[in-house]
């Protein structure tokens, strides 16, 4: 995930001194696209029932996909 310490702005400031656009490396902007693909998964799913990890195992187990 990306933080604020990762990230290397510059800012594009207007006549009068204000910022008014940030200029991001491609790679953190592309990282922060991600990051916001996530928590926009996160927030669909947050109401969806949960199983147990024994559960998934015991699942995981006769699909075939985890040996005893």
């Amino acid at each position: 995930m990306t933080t604020v310490a990762t990230l290397h702005p510059k800012y594009v400031i207007n006549s009068t001194g204000h910022q008014t656009a940030v200029i991001l490396p491609i790679e953190e902007y592309n990282g922060l696209l991600e990051d916001l693909d996530d928590l926009a998964v996160i927030a669909e799913r947050a109401n969806e029932p949960t199983i147990s990890h024994e559960q998934v195992v015991k699942e995981l187990k006769s699909d075939g996909y985890l040996s005893d």
